[in-house]
C-alpha cells in the first residue's frame, strides 16, 4: 500500500525559507512521478512542482519558478520541496502525490494528508 507522509511545514515571514519533505513507503517509486500541489482557503488545489522519479526531471508553475526547488532523495524515498523568497501568496496547505503518469491536474492516484504552510507579511 503506497503510503506518503508530508512534514515540515510552519509559520515563517515573508522572504524566508522552508523545506518540505514527502517520505514515500509501500512500493518502488521509480518509474513514478512525484508531485508537490498546495490549496490555498477558498481555492482549487494547484500544481506546484513535479518531478519524474526516476529520471529527475522537473516542472515548476510559473508562480514558483526560481523560488522552488523539488528533488528527490532515492536512498531515502523521501521528495523535497525547498521554497525560498516566500511570499504572502504561498500560504496554503501542500500536498504531495504521486502516479505514474504527469498531469498537472489533481487526478493523481495517491496523496499525503497535507502539510499547512503560512507567510506572514
Amino acid at each position: 500500500q503506497v503510503q506518503l507522509v508530508e512534514s515540515g511545514g510552519g509559520l515563517v515571514q515573508a522572504g524566508g525559507s522552508l523545506r518540505l519533505s514527502c517520505a514515500a513507503s509501500g512500493r518502488t517509486f521509480s518509474n513514478y512521478y512525484m508531485a508537490w500541489f498546495r490549496q490555498a482557503p477558498g481555492k482549487e488545489r494547484e500544481l506546484v512542482a513535479a518531478i519524474n522519479w526516476g529520471s529527475g526531471s522537473v516542472r515548476y508553475a510559473d508562480s514558483v519558478k526560481g523560488r522552488f526547488t523539488i528533488s528527490r532523495d532515492n536512498a531515502k524515498n523521501t521528495m523535497y520541496l525547498q521554497m525560498n523568497n516566500l511570499e504572502p501568496e504561498d500560504t496554503a496547505v501542500y500536498y504531495c502525490a504521486a502516479d505514474l503518469r504527469y498531469r498537472a491536474n489533481t487526478t493523481y492516484n495517491y496523496w499525503g494528508q497535507g502539510t499547512q504552510v503560512t507567510v506572514s507579511s
